[in-house]
């Protein structure tokens, strides 16, 4: 906002992302050394923020039912909020974000109705999800987060300021 910069929330899939790279599990996981170097960075990262960090237990979780939530709703004035909450139960909180219940929770606790799941189930909605994994594939993205900006790609969290920077100069 103070860079007069709009953020417009995208949910992908990331399972899709690995496939087309010919991965069939998350980077971190494929490549041993570098999920090892990820995992501390992420620790150090976190730190500097201010911001708990748990390995989850599972990784990586299923997601599909919130990917769909923070889809079929990403232009709601909530949907910020509801995508940073499903990032800390996963990360700080290492529950199962692929649980109905914990999504219908975080849903609550940011006073939204459980209702949003099931029109997020809908034929409709599921198709939203398939395209933007499908754009985002098109627009070369291969992770998350990714920032699109001006035309150019900006892949992780170290790289939002530049994003936001670009955008506003661009």
């Amino acid at each position: 906002a103070a860079a007069g910069v709009a953020v417009a929330w995208r949910s992908f899939l990331l399972g899709p992302i690995f496939q087309n790279q010919g991965w069939n599990d998350s980077p971190f996981n494929v490549y041993p050394v570098k999920g090892r170097y990820m995992w501390r960075d992420l620790e150090r990262i976190c730190a500097d923020l201010g911001l708990p960090l748990v390995r989850p237990s599972q990784f990586p979780r299923p997601s599909l039912i919130g990917a769909r939530v923070a889809c079929a709703f990403q232009d709601e004035p909530w949907a910020g909020e509801f995508i940073r909450r499903m990032y800390r139960a996963n990360f700080a909180e290492d529950r199962d974000i692929g649980d109905a219940t914990v999504i219908a929770s975080i849903l609550e606790s940011i006073g939204q109705s459980t209702d949003r799941i099931d029109a997020a189930q809908s034929a409709e909605a599921k198709t939203k999800l398939r395209e933007q994994s499908d754009a985002a594939i098109a627009h070369d993205i291969f992770g998350a987060p990714s920032f699109r900006a001006a035309g150019e790609l900006f892949w992780g969290n170290d790289r939002l300021e530049t994003a936001v920077a670009w955008a506003a100069a661009h």
